[in-house]
Parts: structure tokens; C-alpha cells; sequence
């Protein structure tokens, strides 16, 4: 906790649940609860859990030129993103590799708040607002709770008129509780969810009355972590774990591209303009890898950063890995040697225990069409 320097209104919940409240970008964050994380990953995926994601930095952009500075700093077309609307971005440096993810929602005709996590966003922003009529203001005041799993639509509806109507990937300014709140149908599970914007002061009223009202529904506490078994299934990549931040390669500094990372849908089509973008689209074609999934033989996961091999040849690293009760087989994310990333590939995942068969596998494991978190009604 010595490097943090942010602050959950939620911390002593956390404790009771067993969490020592690990660093997570500045932030004491429920890294670890008591119990059975298993048993959070079927809730989210089956009924519905909460989290305290408030360790996400959230940033306000307004002032005349709010939306000339998204549009600099981050891949999306900002002319299609009304308000009420977000958005899935990148942003670039002026090599074309990746520097952060972040969401793009936009508040009003020169409002917008972006969030992202442990990535250089803020810096990004800050860089495009040189000389421009704008103001950046860090709010960490912001919390944010996410409520994610099929029946979290079920629970809110009683307490939010026309939740059921809020199409993903837009937000409303509503109330929950009596209590003001930003409610937006996103979140990092690969399930219909939502993330609830609120006040410091008000989270913990919100987080409580949640978890004792919604106990009926199967709607449970779970800790940051469980993220990791939801976001491997998903495809859902987390910076820096998956990136050459943290597996660089020889002699050359990190940066991926958007290319590599199966990002390059972030770039909304024919956009120009922003940062890295005449590098970004001169490195299509040049991948020096490709994130891939994998499926491993029986049900021990992938250790994180294990290396693949093909042939006696290393070919790859596991980033990230778990075995799912629900699915009954291991999987995990990977950087693979672009002539590996093909489906039905044979690799051997040579964990600290002793090597496991493995195949390459296209991402997402889970719901490939998104229709659950798409879901209508």
C-alpha cells in the first residue's frame, strides 16, 4: 500500500471481506476477497456479482475545444458519439503503438469523461489540451460500481425506469436510491452489465443496500481479480499484463500495435488525424506477433507468463490464464508467432509443474457474437 495514493470510499467493505486492499494504479483495490473465487466467476456469469472498479481514473474534458482534443488524442470518429453515447478507444504515441485504453463517454455537446486505467491517459490528454480552450479535470471523487451478470438488468429495473430500454454502450444520468448517479450499460465481463458512476459519499449506501436487497437474486461481492477468469474467456486485455511493457522484446522498447493486439477496430473507418496515425496504418502487415487464445489439456491453468513452445521452438508467451468450472476446460491469452495464431495449432504450455498440451484457439472463447452483453429488453 506504500504507492498508494487514492483512496476507495468502500475500503473497510472490502477488509470485512477479507481483502488486504493491494495497489492497483494508485489505489487500494480488492485484488483478494476470503472464499471461493470460482464461485464469484459462476455468479457474474449465471446471476450477477458486484465490484468496486473505482480504481479506473476517470477524467472530465469540457470547454469549446473538448472535442477537437478526443479526436486528437484517441482513434474514434468523435462526431458519432452523441450525448448519452460512449465509445471503445486507443490511444497512440507517435510511433503507432499502443499506450492506453480508454472509454469515451460523452456528457454533453463539449462534455466528455474518459476512463482508463493504469495507462498513460491522463498524460495523453494533457498533451493534446496544449494550447487549446479546454479544461482536464482528474475526478477521484467518481466511484464506480459494477454490476454485471444476466440478472443485473433484472435487479436494477425495479429501481431505474428505463433501464431495460438503455442499448449498450450508452449511459443516463438517473437516480438510484434517491441518490444521483451516471448509469452506463458497459463493463469487462463479457455479460450484460452495467458500471454505476456515483459520489464518494454515496457508495457505500449504494454498494450495501445492492448486495442485502439483490442477496435473493444470487447477486454477490467479487473481488477485482475475478476479472481475469471473465476477461480471458471474453477477450478483454488488461495493459500492462498483456502487453511489451511487461514481455519486451530483445533489444527493442515496448509498444505494441494495434495490429498485434486485435485492437485495430478501435480506428473508427477513415479516420486520420490523430496521434500515431500515419505510423499506425505504415505497420499493418508488419506484426511481430498476434494475441491468440489457447486451449489447454486438462484443468490446470496457465501460469502467467509461461512460455509455448511448437516443435522444441519457443513460440509464444501465456499471458494470462484460468480454468473454467462452468465451460470445464482451461484457456488462456497469448502472444503468439504470427504463424501460430491459426486455429488448431499444436503448442506445449511449459509450466513451473511440467509442460501441457495445448491448441490455438480464435478469441473470444465465450459468446464470439456478444450477444449476451448486447442483449435487448
Amino acid at each position: 500500500m506504500t504507492a498508494s495514493w487514492r483512496f476507495s470510499a468502500l475500503a473497510d467493505r472490502h477488509r470485512a471481506l477479507g481483502s488486504k486492499l493491494e495497489d492497483w494504479s494508485g489505489m487500494g483495490t480488492a485484488w483478494s476477497y476470503d472464499g471461493d473465487a470460482d464461485a464469484e466467476y459462476v455468479a457474474i456469469r449465471t446471476k450477477a456479482g458486484l465490484m468496486d472498479v473505482s480504481g479506473l481514473k476517470k477524467v472530465h474534458v469540457t470547454g469549446p475545444h473538448a472535442s477537437h482534443l478526443i479526436d486528437l488524442a484517441t482513434t474514434r470518429d468523435v462526431d458519432k458519439i452523441y450525448p448519452g453515447k460512449s465509445a471503445y478507444a486507443c490511444m497512440l504515441n507517435e510511433a503507432g503503438k499502443f499506450t492506453d485504453d480508454c472509454l469515451l463517454y460523452r456528457t454533453g455537446p463539449n462534455a466528455w469523461m474518459v476512463v482508463h486505467g493504469s495507462g498513460t491517459g491522463h498524460e495523453e490528454l494533457t498533451k493534446a489540451a496544449m494550447g487549446r480552450d479546454v479544461s482536464i479535470r482528474f475526478d477521484d471523487d467518481l466511484h464506480d460500481l459494477s454490476l454485471q451478470g444476466p440478472l443485473a438488468v433484472d435487479y436494477l429495473a425495479d429501481h431505474v425506469p428505463g433501464i431495460r430500454d438503455l442499448p449498450y454502450f450508452h449511459h443516463m444520468q438517473t437516480r438510484l436510491f434517491g441518490l444521483p448517479v451516471m448509469i452506463s450499460r458497459t463493463g469487462y465481463t463479457g455479460e450484460r452489465g452495467y458500471e454505476i458512476f456515483c459520489r464518494g459519499q454515496d457508495a457505500p449506501a449504494i454498494w450495501d443496500r445492492i448486495l442485502e436487497e439483490g442477496a435473493g437474486l444470487g447477486i454477490i461481492p467479487c473481488r477485482f481479480t475475478t476479472l481475469d477468469m471473465l476477461r480471458v474467456e471474453s477477450y478483454l486485455l488488461f495493459y500492462p499484463y498483456d502487453n511489451s511493457q511487461k514481455y519486451p522484446f530483445a533489444e527493442e522498447g515496448p509498444g505494441d500495435t494495434l495490429w498485434e493486439l486485435g485492437l485495430d477496430f478501435t480506428v473508427s473507418p477513415g479516420k486520420t488525424g490523430f496521434r500515431g496515425a500515419e505510423e499506425h496504418y505504415r505497420l499493418k502487415g508488419r506484426e511481430r506477433f498476434k494475441i491468440f487464445g489457447v486451449l489447454l489439456e486438462g484443468e490446470a491453468p496457465s501460469d502467467e507468463g509461461a512460455p509455448i513452445f511448437r516443435d522444441g521452438r519457443q513460440v509464444g508467451i501465456a499471458t494470462c490464464g484460468m480454468y473454467s468450472v462452468l465451460a470445464r476446460r482451461s484457456m488462456a491469452i497469448a502472444r503468439l508467432d504470427v504463424d501460430c495464431a491459426v486455429p488448431g495449432t499444436p503448442l506445449e504450455v511449459r509450466n513451473a509443474t511440467g509442460p501441457i498440451r495445448a491448441t490455438a484457439h480464435s478469441l473470444p472463447f465465450d459468446d464470439p457474437k456478444k450477444l449476451k452483453r448486447t442483449a435487448k429488453g
